[in-house]
């Protein structure tokens, strides 16, 4: 049997081959020659030698800036004055006695560990030894949750700051 040869419209399928260029043919387009890149001053700015020039003449004022880079040269903090002259305490407020020692017991009386009421709250363990210890800064939602999950009212959380005296 002899089979019957077609040909197809595709032209990889022809029988004639494609011819595949030799290169890409964006090669040509390419410019190999070499490209030099300067930084330009800006119209009106100075370089250091003519600073120098002008201040040996007597003709520039030079002010130095009080920024971070120059702080250290200079031994002087330039808030360090107003840190001195401030009279008001600025701590943060904590939980109070009253309050750390009613949650310890509402948390004994409901035989829970720290962890336990930690999970119970959804808050990390750590959390709940911060008020308990009285290191923690009072958040309405967390003495929420806390008075919630003891079924218990906690007292104020909050104690005021009395004002520092010299």
């Amino acid at each position: 049997l002899k089979r019957a040869q077609t040909r197809s419209t595709h032209p990889l399928r022809n029988s004639q081959a494609i011819a595949m260029p030799s290169r890409p043919g964006f090669v040509h387009q390419q410019d190999w020659g070499t490209v030099t890149l300067s930084k330009t001053s800006r119209p009106g700015s100075a370089n250091t030698a003519d600073v120098r020039q002008a201040a040996r003449k007597g003709n520039v004022q030079v002010e130095e800036k009080w920024t971070s880079g120059n702080r250290d040269k200079k031994g002087v903090v330039t808030n360090s004055t107003k840190l001195d002259n401030a009279t008001e305490n600025l701590g943060h407020a904590r939980v109070t006695n009253e309050f750390r020692v009613a949650l310890q017991q509402a948390r004994l009386a409901k035989k829970m560990s720290q962890s336990d009421l930690a999970k119970a709250i959804n808050e990390k363990q750590s959390v709940v030894n911060e008020y308990e210890n009285g290191k923690a800064i009072p958040n309405g939602a967390i003495v929420t949750k806390l008075n919630r999950a003891l079924g218990a009212r906690l007292p104020k959380a909050a104690e005021k700051k009395k004002p520092v005296t010299e």
